[in-house]
């Protein structure tokens, strides 16, 4: 079965600046792998959370692909690279079954 893979990216680093280059890379590097990818770079979401008491806001770009068959270790992987890149904790990855129509 199929599977949509979401990973939440931030649009900004820690001093405000857009990380278009970054994120181009990624969808790039996506693209070429899996064939396609969907951003949503044009409407960024706002993502909260607590930490240590505090309610921290972020902005961030969902970036989408569909693939055939699901390799938990690549994404994994591939995860923990782009917590190294964007500076980040976490980065939110997940993946939902699909089925094309």
């Amino acid at each position: 079965m199929a599977a949509l893979v979401q990973v939440l990216l931030p649009a900004f680093d820690p001093s405000d600046r857009a990380r278009r280059g970054t994120l181009d890379q990624v969808i790039g590097e996506l693209t070429e792998r899996f064939g396609g990818v969907t951003a949503y770079a044009r409407s960024p979401a706002t993502g909260l959370w607590q930490s240590e008491g505090d309610t921290v806001r972020d902005t961030v770009v969902m970036v989408e692909v569909v693939v055939e068959a699901l390799d938990r270790q690549w994404w994994a992987q591939y995860r923990r690279s782009l917590e190294a890149r964007f500076d980040q904790e976490q980065i939110h990855a997940r993946a939902l079954d699909v089925q094309l129509l």
